[in-house]
């Protein structure tokens, strides 16, 4: 048989960054506001945010600190009342729980998106919305706006599965109020760790920027649309000076030099993920026991992984599924069913209140997911396909669960 590719390796760090670190290197010059002007992270946050259309950017640690500052940047009182999607990353009802608010979870359908009966259901009484594109799966996003807007509710999006997304031709993370987005080495730019928010709301990313860590007068390095000063911006930051806790969540120019050289990357990885998505997708869709949902209309996904559901298969056959899958070489996650997952709600024992989602938890349960990195060739893809076809083909026939 042949064997089936390591889909953990991500693409070779382009050459320009090996060259920017070597540079970093010599200087030791790692820390984003030593340099008067023109630091990599601060170059970052100036292509990112055209790249993106947005007119401020602030990099970040990672994603998490990104989301965590987005709230504490909107000014939430404490206990504040949050919601987000019950299909989504531990990291993000964890940043909602630092922030000093509570968490309110609503249900996710089988496509993977949140019901909006559910979430228009539990507006009331909330003082922000996150909205998750888990896995690259954009919600609806235009009734979302709709029932927000009408009530003052700023959205947060989540998009540290979406960069290179669009609805509507727009990109994902310019919709709400703030984007946040993940540079982890599993996400279409890899840094190993990393994030950036992007805001149009020049007093919302003043004071992002002061708690992130920009002590003093440093705040000064950051700039508004086009590299300037603007007046808009710098009112902000005098406004804030003292005013606010530092958290020091701050990039650092090494993530930076490896960051930059891919973003010209993105648009090819974008064009790669989606046509190596769209193929297996196609593929797995010939089994009726697999079922790849369909995009929303108004969006254009940059995948790099798959999900799909398990059609008419018990407990029993699920798990036969999986490890048939695995011995073969290709790891499935059942997200409901892996041990300790953290994208199953019912494993965030650290939220304050504690709600049980019948709908999402019976999708976590047959919902499964497999990497499919954009590096992959077509016969690659077809080694993968083949054993899940293979797989779901097996553990459904009339005989003893695999492996006994």
């Amino acid at each position: 048989m042949t064997q089936p590719p390591n889909v953990h390796d991500a693409e070779p760090i382009p050459a320009a960054a090996r060259e920017a670190i070597e540079a970093l290197m010599q200087s030791g010059d790692l820390f984003r506001y030593t340099a008067p002007q023109d630091a990599p992270v601060a170059l970052l946050e100036a292509e990112f945010a055209e790249l993106l259309g947005s007119k401020y950017a602030l990099a970040v640690s990672s994603c998490s600190a990104a989301l965590f500052l987005s709230l504490k940047a909107l000014g939430l009182p404490r206990d504040a009342r949050v919601l987000i999607p019950g299909f989504t990353f531990a990291a993000v009802p964890s940043s909602v729980v630092h922030a000093d608010c509570v968490p309110v979870l609503c249900e996710v359908g089988q496509n993977y998106r949140i019901d909006m009966g559910d979430f228009a259901a539990k507006l009331d009484g909330v003082q922000a919305v996150i909205i998750s594109h888990m896995r690259g799966h954009t919600s609806d996003m235009d009734a979302i706006m709709e029932l927000c807007d009408a009530r003052g509710i700023p959205v947060i999006e989540d998009a540290a599965h979406s960069l290179g997304t669009t609805w509507h031709g727009r990109n994902i993370g310019t919709i709400g109020k703030v984007g946040c987005f993940s540079f982890q080495s599993y996400k279409m730019i890899n840094a190993g760790e990393g994030g950036i928010m992007i805001t149009d709301d020049a007093d919302l990313v003043a004071r992002a920027v002061i708690m992130s860590g920009a002590y003093e007068h440093n705040w000064k390095k950051h700039k508004g649309p086009h590299g300037d000063n603007s007046p808009e911006l710098e009112q902000a930051f005098a406004r804030w000076q003292n005013k606010l806790p530092l958290y020091n969540l701050r990039m650092s120019n090494l993530n930076a030099a490896v960051i930059r050289p891919q973003l010209p990357e993105l648009a090819r990885r974008v064009r790669d993920g989606l046509a190596n998505h769209d193929y297996v997708a196609e593929r797995l869709n010939t089994s009726p026991h697999l079922h790849v949902p369909d995009p929303l209309a108004p969006e254009r996904r940059a995948p790099d992984s798959i999900q799909f559901n398990l059609v008419d298969l018990d407990g029993a056959e699920t798990r036969a599924f999986a490890a048939a899958a695995e011995a073969r070489g290709v790891k499935v996650q059942v997200f409901g069913m892996s041990t300790d997952n953290a994208r199953a709600f019912w494993n965030w024992q650290f939220l304050p209140e504690q709600t049980e989602l019948p709908q999402t938890r019976a999708m976590l349960m047959r919902a499964c997911d497999v990497r499919l990195p954009v590096r992959l060739t077509r016969d690659e893809l077809d080694v993968i396909t083949d054993i899940l076809l293979d797989a779901v083909s097996e553990a459904t026939q009339a005989m003893p669960a695999y492996g006994t």
